[in-house]
């Protein structure tokens, strides 16, 4: 663990595990070049993420990129998540040219150059896939944020991700079918993912809570600005454990409370996330609604 400017920058024990067979195997160099690329890569998410002036606590470095650990997750607007999360395999790409540039040249061993450049394209395209902590699974959160509620995004970004975790472990395993061998390190890797994205599943109701607190944090900012309200419309008789679930993230909304068909009373969402806050506070809510 290293800590710079207040930030905690920490090994993933799998990192350390792959450094030492990579030591072990004769493939130290190689090994170099990955951190190398990989630390780039998270550099570039804590650059993004601090010129939008987010409160970064941890950098948690992993085989194949990183985790950025921020005050800020889950009530960032979704243009600085998506920017946050594309910034590494946007520099990654910036690397892989700039490496087979010098290749090129002659500048550096181009040999050397050309697999440098193939594994930071490598990076980029792994982190690509839609599957949390993964920058394409921060991607596709941030898409599905715009045109679903943010419960659902949550949920169905959740079940996603656990879908490619296990086609990752599966590709690592198949090679023996063909003849070849289980590919230990992308074995290792899909195995991690798919133990997060449970444990993340597990977690959805304390994500969902967190955003809704600091959702109510937001309210007030967003009257004072001023802010175009999207209605929600639920009979009279909805709880408000299933009109919470209805919040969009980008969204400001009334909620139009009808009986019998006609309106019976409109309610600012504040108003509904402190009842439900409310509820969860005086143990009148059931967290099984979330899932």
């Amino acid at each position: 663990m290293i800590k710079i400017g207040g930030i905690v920058f920490r090994f993933h024990p799998l990192f350390v595990l792959l450094m030492l067979l990579s030591v072990l195997t004769g493939r130290f160099q190689e090994m170099i070049a990955l951190f190398f690329i990989v630390l780039l890569h998270e550099l570039a998410h804590l650059w993004t993420a601090l010129r939008f002036g987010w409160r970064v606590r941890e950098v948690k470095l992993l085989p194949f990129g990183g985790v950025v650990e921020t005050e800020e997750a889950g009530s960032a607007p979704v243009r600085e998540e998506a920017l946050v999360a594309a910034a590494g395999p946007f520099y990654n790409a910036l690397l892989a040219l700039a490496a087979w540039g010098l290749g090129q040249t002659g500048l550096v061993d181009q040999v050397w150059a050309d697999d440098f450049a193939r594994a930071s394209g490598l990076i980029a395209a792994f982190n690509l896939l839609p599957a949390l902590p993964l920058d394409g699974g921060r991607l596709l959160q941030c898409w599905l944020s715009m045109h679903f509620p943010y419960h659902r995004t949550l949920l169905w970004s959740a079940r996603i991700s656990l879908l490619f975790s296990a086609l990752v472990t599966l590709g690592a395993l198949s090679p023996p079918l063909y003849g070849g061998l289980v590919h230990l390190n992308l074995l290792a890797i899909g195995l991690f993912l798919f133990a997060s994205n449970w444990t993340y599943m597990r977690n959805l109701p304390f994500v969902f809570l967190r955003f809704l607190v600091r959702r109510a944090e937001r309210s007030t900012d967003r009257i004072d600005a001023g802010t175009l309200a999207q209605p929600i419309v639920v009979s009279r008789h909805r709880q408000l454990s299933e009109v919470v679930r209805l919040l969009m993230k980008e969204r400001y909304h009334l909620v139009y409370l009808m009986d019998h068909g006609k309106i019976s009373r409109v309610v600012p969402e504040a108003q509904i996330v402190d009842g439900f806050l409310g509820s969860l506070t005086e143990g009148n809510a059931d967290f099984r609604f979330f899932m």
